[in-house]
């Protein structure tokens, strides 16, 4: 046996009935789960209310080029103002826009086909074009053309791109 002095420096060893946790480590312990699970929840709500967000801005930047793309593809005006002629609308079989500048003040809400058909989904995006005379380099204005196209998606979400088209001779 050991001394006395040597006995109350002995670890204890633990009887039977004390196996398992503490009430003090029980409750720290659901206390810091429940912090954890609260962050955890607060991120997956953040992120999944700005999940649609890409996709807004994604399809806004693909209207927005195909539509510069049409507008840059007519041809060149021969003198005309900016905006269209009497009579002539985009995608009209009879009158359509037939040259860059027609472009000008154009805008829809509801997003369209050139045809004039409504494109499914794209209801709550609205485009608009501004074109205008510029000169470029060697380029003078009367030969040169800024074109803005300008989409807005559900939330505002927008997107503005812009390119510039000249009269080509020779």
């Amino acid at each position: 046996m050991w001394p006395r002095s040597e006995r109350a420096r002995a670890p204890s060893l633990p009887t039977r009935g004390q196996r398992g946790a503490s009430l003090v480590e029980l409750i720290v312990l659901i206390v810091v789960v429940g912090i954890v699970v609260t962050s955890a929840m607060g991120a997956l709500a953040t992120m999944s209310a700005h999940s649609a967000d890409p996709l807004v801005q994604r399809q806004a930047l693909a209207i927005a080029q195909s539509l510069l793309d049409e507008v840059t593809a007519q041809p060149t005006p021969d003198g005309d103002a900016l905006g269209p002629e009497a009579g002539e609308s985009r995608g009209s079989t009879t009158a359509p826009f037939n040259h860059v500048n027609d472009y000008d003040g154009f805008s829809m809400a509801g997003i369209r086909n050139f045809d004039g058909s409504a494109v499914a989904g794209l209801e709550s995006y609205t485009a608009s074009v501004v074109v205008r005379a510029q000169a470029v380099g060697n380029v003078p204005a009367a030969d040169g053309w800024w074109v803005e196209v300008r989409v807005t998606g559900p939330g505002g979400a927008e997107v503005v791109l812009a390119g510039w088209r000249a009269r080509l001779s020779g």
